[in-house]
């Protein structure tokens, strides 16, 4: 069973809330969108088995601003430091102040991505008096809150701590006011000036009332208290907070004692890493959720998501061979989901099962031809990621034919190619409607990669019109291997990239020589680098009698 639908299968009740949230201290990293498509999978697999399910999803906009971007004006925001981020100003005039600036850019991808949740503002839960009961309810049994931050966290809190940070009447601070105090309806606070070492409280101190709006719960409280006003019954969180005696735990353990209640039911699930470094909005660290939207269509954007358990670290890095291979395996998803079709429309159910029963049980190598190419894992339904990563709640799929992406990448770079007129040349059966749709899309990809994203080795610069400079640097051996391989290109050759391939290898094996050091002379000859795509490919793009000139010409520079 897929892991959404697990949590669909043990979730009961008349009202299922599913709740995520997220603090927008700066552009939010891709790394946030998982928690996001994680919660919306969910969110999904309880209404395909018909429960009565609602998600949702919080600004923590209440929290302080802790850190000020690399890519913002310093001295602008320093001022604010350890303010509500709901009370910075906004770096543009396109929001009303900060955290909605943040959380506007990050809630389009939401929309992107098809992720409709209900958004609420902790701004808003404060200020309308929703959270006064559990405010007053956490001050009174502070002693409570105390024994929970010991008992799991080993946080030892002082005996006149009170879970409260009041936003400071003389600097507006929310980070360093300390409550020692909790009478009538009021709190005692200080603002204290060594409570935070990223900056400095102001030294005020004074009676006043916690309640609407006027500060907010430390956050492990609050998430308490988020549970009860908004219902919460189904909330994951990474594995920072999830580790054993960490920020969940914390919560859980106050959510029992004070409440008396079982918290809303977890899982954990793991970071989304960049070249092995956590993301961090905060530091600017990793792309932006915004920038990888731009980049990738979104269904590619939810399957990199959800093909992976939430337990398991994705390592995502939008260099070739990373986004290369997402596509990859999500048109061989593709692939497999329109046999299935295919069968079901040309077959009974039964005949459907039984074929691919018989193709799970047998070995690649001992497959008919005729034996539909699918080896589903679960042969009574088509793939669950593939499902889960469409636009549309209901999981349809688009199917089409899929055009290889490194494919396209290296035909993107061809000088003079009528492009479309080669894809369509290059393609299996006739382009449809829906053929040319994600084709086209996929051409957008592919040129915002090569402007953004690709590093110098792995563009193509093709030479056409001279010789490139590594030609000179031909080794003898590279030199025997290309006499042989100009008699061999001048035969009857299919003008094909795999057939051009195998003869690329062949040839190399005709004389003894390394495949390394043989494509490594073409590479020189056409590209002036030591690697480059697939070798074969890069040929049957360009004219046969031009490939065997410029090879002749490249063992010319070495007869002399």
């Amino acid at each position: 069973m897929f892991w959404a639908d697990k949590f669909a299968a043990d979730a009961s009740g008349d009202r299922i809330i599913v709740n995520d949230s997220k603090t927008p201290s700066g552009r939010v990293h891709v790394g946030s969108l998982r928690g996001v498509v994680i919660h919306d999978a969910i969110y999904r697999a309880l209404k395909h088995a018909g429960k009565p399910v609602t998600f949702t999803y919080g600004v923590d906009d209440y929290d302080a601003l802790d850190t000020v971007p690399h890519y913002l004006d310093q001295a602008k925001f320093a001022p604010y430091l350890g303010h509500p981020l709901c009370n910075v100003p906004s770096p543009e005039d396109s929001a009303t102040d900060y955290a909605k600036y943040f959380m506007g850019e990050f809630l389009e991808v939401f929309e992107h991505l098809g992720v409709r949740p209900e958004i609420y503002y902790l701004r808003d839960l404060y200020r309308s008096g929703k959270m006064n009961p559990y405010i007053d309810l956490f001050l009174n049994n502070a002693h409570l809150v105390r024994e929970s931050y010991k008992e799991v966290s080993k946080a030892d809190r002082p005996s006149d701590w009170r879970p409260f940070q009041t936003i400071c009447e003389n600097c507006g601070k929310i980070a360093t006011t300390v409550v020692t105090d909790y009478q009538d309806g009021k709190v005692f606070y200080t603002c204290q000036p060594k409570a935070m070492t990223y900056v400095e409280g102001c030294g005020h101190s004074g009676w006043m009332s916690p309640f609407d709006g006027n500060g907010k719960l430390p956050w492990k409280v609050e998430w308490v208290a988020k549970w009860e006003v908004v219902g919460v019954s189904i909330e994951l969180a990474g594995k920072d907070h999830s580790q054993k005696g960490g920020s969940r735990d914390v919560a859980n353990s106050i959510c029992r004692k004070v409440l008396k209640k079982n918290p809303p039911t977890h899982a954990p699930y793991e970071f989304i890493l960049v070249n092995g470094t956590k993301m961090s909005s905060s530091k600017g660290v990793g792309s932006s959720a915004k920038e990888i939207a731009d980049l990738l269509p979104p269904e590619l954007l939810r399957f990199l998501m959800l093909r992976t358990q939430p337990r398991s670290v994705i390592n995502f890095s939008p260099n070739y061979e990373t986004v290369a291979r997402l596509f990859d395996d999500y048109d061989f998803l593709i692939k497999c989901h329109d046999t299935y079709l295919q069968l079901k429309r040309e077959h009974t159910r039964e005949d459907v099962y039984e074929m691919l029963e018989e193709n799970s049980s047998r070995p690649n190598n001992q497959r008919k031809p005729e034996d539909p190419p699918f080896l589903p894992s679960d042969i009574s339904q088509p793939s669950p990621a593939l499902l889960y990563s469409q636009l549309n709640e209901e999981g349809e799929v688009k199917t089409y034919q899929p055009f290889d992406f490194k494919v396209l990448i290296s035909l993107l770079q061809i000088p003079h190619l009528d492009l479309e007129t080669e894809i369509a040349a290059r393609s299996a059966n006739p382009l449809s409607d829906r053929d040319w749709e994600v084709v086209r899309d996929r051409i957008r990809v592919g040129k915002k990669w090569l402007q953004d994203y690709a590093d110098e080795e792995e563009k193509l610069v093709l030479y056409l019109d001279s010789m490139p400079d590594k030609a000179n640097n031909l080794t003898a051996e590279q030199v025997t291997y290309l006499e042989t391989l100009a008699v061999n290109l001048a035969g009857d050759v299919n003008w094909e990239g795999e057939e051009l391939q195998t003869l690329l290898f062949s040839t190399s094996k005709q004389i003894d020589v390394s495949q390394k050091s043989a494509f490594a002379a073409v590479y020189y000859i056409f590209l002036n680098k030591e690697r480059g795509p697939k070798a074969g490919s890069l040929l049957s793009y360009l004219d046969k009698s031009f490939v065997i000139q410029r090879v002749k010409d490249a063992i010319a520079l070495h007869k002399n």
